[in-house]
């Protein structure tokens, strides 16, 4: 035995979140066509759901789900990165805190003005 194929590093965290936000993504996106055909079967059953989305909660859930694409998409770019310039596997450790430093750029004036709406209410 040779050890665990998984060594905790940056590489590794950078497949796992991948993998978790891209999933989250497409439940998200499921959920989304379900409740758009509501308006199909009832307007009343539309309006009532939209409604419950109205809440803190979604509305912390909305801060989540846009966290989940600015992170899939930046890792996204990292990918193309490693994948097509030669040499940029020696540089991933830098290219994936690169990734999380721009999700912290990106979604901290995001945060500020999207709960800002959402608690005002």
């Amino acid at each position: 035995m040779g050890g665990s194929l998984y060594r905790g590093n940056e590489g590794m965290w950078s497949w796992v979140l991948h993998r978790i936000t891209g999933v989250a993504i497409f439940f998200f996106l499921l959920v989304h066509v379900l409740d758009g055909a509501l308006t199909l079967i009832s307007p009343e059953v539309y309006d009532a759901v939209i409604g419950a989305y109205k809440t803190p909660i979604m509305g912390i859930g909305e801060l989540g789900l846009v966290a989940a694409i600015c992170y899939h998409a930046f890792n996204g770019l990292r990918i193309i990165i490693v994948d097509f310039v030669p040499g940029a596997t020696r540089i991933q450790r830098g290219l994936f805190w690169g990734v999380i430093a721009l999700c912290v750029i990106v979604m901290i004036p995001f945060a500020i003005v999207h709960l800002s709406n959402v608690f005002s209410h």
